[in-house]
């Protein structure tokens, strides 16, 4: 709670006339009690009441009441305001720069695409070479079926040999 000594008692107190303003714009149950006040520039005070609304943590119901003309106080206007602990919402970013961000992310992610298609076209292209050399390795090598092939060539060529001879 804020005090100054130039405070007018009367705005201080002035909790009934705050709150009777406040349930002209909100219901009764988003009202909570009085928790403060601060003394603003022309000798206005501002009385906070805590808010009860769903979705407004931390934020305050302000009344800012006046003296006008030695007359009783006054209403001069009546908001709900963040405390030091409110949740806010983010800075507004203009369209144009969030339209810009949004491009380049997407730009990005298009890029990052690619290049992971080319990584597994490279991939697969090693396997398929693989795979062709293992298959040629198992037809072109000695033994296919049990029967080792160069050994029939060997023996072809020397029957071949000793029959000619």
């Amino acid at each position: 709670m804020t005090s100054t000594p130039d405070a007018d008692e009367r705005l201080i107190g002035a909790h009934d006339i705050a709150r009777a303003a406040l349930l002209e714009i909100t219901p009764e149950a988003t009202i909570g009690d009085a928790v403060g006040y601060t003394v603003e520039e022309g000798g206005a005070v501002s009385l906070r009441f805590a808010n009860r609304m769903g979705g407004y943590p931390g934020w305050f119901w302000t009344v800012t009441v006046a003296v006008v003309d030695d007359a009783e106080p006054t209403v001069l206007e009546l908001e709900l305001l963040p405390g030091d602990d409110a949740l806010l919402a983010p800075e507004w970013v203009p369209w144009a720069e969030r339209l810009a961000d949004y491009r380049a992310t997407m730009a990005a992610a298009e890029q990052a695409a690619a290049e992971a298609a080319e990584a597994d076209a490279e991939d697969d292209a090693d396997e398929e070479l693989d795979d062709d050399l293992d298959e040629a390795d198992l037809l072109h090598a000695g033994d296919l079926d049990g029967v080792d092939i160069d050994e029939l060539d060997d023996a072809v060529d020397e029957d071949a040999v000793d029959e000619d001879a």
